[in-house]
């Protein structure tokens, strides 16, 4: 296993808000995202995907971003959580999918996330926003 354990949360946290947000802004690629996440035990796995369907969903995202985000994500937009996250308005239940559908469901809520949140800080948080998260380093520091 990689990163942090369930025994540190707020570590994972950290951790998680790093990662999906470097792969966001295209400082880490989303197969390093997917690599990082299926190094994370089951729990982590699951508490992951809670926390990247709430950035997705705080970005506002819509059933046009999940589109547009299944497609950059390399899955089938027939697996469960495409349909998921394409539905008007999204679900983002993807931490109660089978544990084999978790990858699956990290790459598309990623690549969901991005879309929306590249969408919002060009339009509403261009030069504004103090969120560290939307100002990340040009060059990634850990991997």
């Amino acid at each position: 296993m990689t990163g942090t354990s369930s025994e540190d949360g707020a570590g994972l946290w950290r951790e998680t808000e790093r990662v999906v947000n470097e792969v966001a802004q295209e400082l880490r690629t989303l197969d390093e995202g997917a690599a990082w996440f299926s190094g994370l035990c089951s729990a982590d796995r699951r508490q992951v995907l809670r926390e990247v369907g709430g950035y997705a969903m705080q970005a506002h995202i819509t059933a046009a971003d999940g589109r547009a985000g299944v497609a950059r994500s390399g899955v089938k937009p027939t697996a469960n959580p495409a349909v998921m996250i394409c539905m008007d308005p999204p679900r983002s239940g993807s931490s109660g999918l089978p544990a084999d559908e978790h990858v699956k469901a990290f790459r598309v809520l990623v690549s969901v996330f991005a879309v929306a949140d590249t969408r919002r800080r060009e339009t509403y948080g261009k030069g504004a926003c103090g969120h560290a998260w939307h100002n990340l380093p040009a060059a990634a520091g850990e991997s």
